[in-house]
């Protein structure tokens, strides 16, 4: 395998308007199961104007941690998309398949240094969540309690993929980027001045947002499974890179469905 099998030359520009067509279709399929539960979930109130309000209200919240789920996950995507190309980058210089001086330099950075290396990428990860969810898709109604949440759930959904990649025999060694992130999880979930309270509160927090995790999970790996069935993604490529390239399609479907505001226009009147 070499670099050229990360690129599908016939991925052309209109079939990728069709995979961002179908991205779209998932992102709005997954927007009514959450306008679904939200009917649920808040209770009959006497007065039909405040019920219509409270009902506005939670359904733009979970609507926002969605996205915050699939930004997140897709910021900590990237860092173990990075490491995979990166190892396959060492393994085929190993091989002989490349030489030069920079190709020595990386080998020795690689070998000396990799471990700081995975972790200037986790924090490079951070920096493009930050950048998605404040600048690119300013989501103003979640608070800081909410996104450390919704954050940790993405770490979780991660290494479920990664699991499930593992599963389904991907050639990727993915076990260095699960035990990162395990262990930021546990340091999450207990640090050094944590109360049994604090440890509590921490996984109510994330149990109780489970189901966007589940949804998140199916209209992501549907649509990846549909890259790759309609010859959109490369099945000899590592599986990994078809799911970043599906999490991009999905994030520019939520910053255009933000910023067109089209939710605001057509659920009020549904609500």
């Amino acid at each position: 395998m070499t670099l050229d099998a990360y690129f599908n030359p016939d991925f052309t520009w209109p079939k990728k308007l069709i995979y961002l067509l179908l991205a779209f279709l998932f992102l709005l399929f997954s927007i009514l199961m959450i306008f679904a539960s939200t009917q649920i979930l808040v209770p009959r109130m006497s007065s039909r104007q405040e019920r219509k309000e409270a009902l506005t209200e939670k359904f733009y919240l979970l609507v926002q941690l969605f996205y915050e789920m699939i930004i997140s996950a897709t910021s900590v995507m990237t860092f173990a998309c990075s490491y995979v190309i990166l190892n396959h980058i060492y393994t085929l210089i190993l091989r002989g398949e490349g030489s030069g001086i920079y190709a020595q330099y990386f080998l020795k950075a690689w070998e000396g240094a990799g471990d700081f290396i995975l972790l200037l990428l986790i924090c490079l990860s951070c920096v493009i969540n930050t950048i998605l969810d404040h600048l690119i898709v300013p989501l103003k109604k979640i608070s800081k309690e909410e996104m450390a949440s919704v954050r940790m759930l993405a770490m979780f959904y991660v290494i479920i993929t990664l699991v499930c990649l593992n599963i389904i025999g991907d050639e990727s060694e993915y076990s260095p980027v699960m035990m990162y992130y395990l262990g930021l999880m546990i340091g999450r979930f207990v640090y050094f001045d944590a109360s049994f309270a604090d440890f509590a509160n921490a996984i109510k927090n994330t149990v109780m947002k489970l189901p966007l995790l589940i949804l998140g999970l199916l209209a992501t790996g549907l649509l990846c499974y549909l890259g790759f069935y309609l010859g959109y993604l490369l099945e000899r490529n590592y599986y990994i890179v078809g799911l970043i390239y599906t999490h991009l399609f999905f994030l520019v479907a939520i910053f255009i469905l933000h910023h067109t505001k089209i939710l605001q226009k057509i659920f009020p009147k549904i609500l």
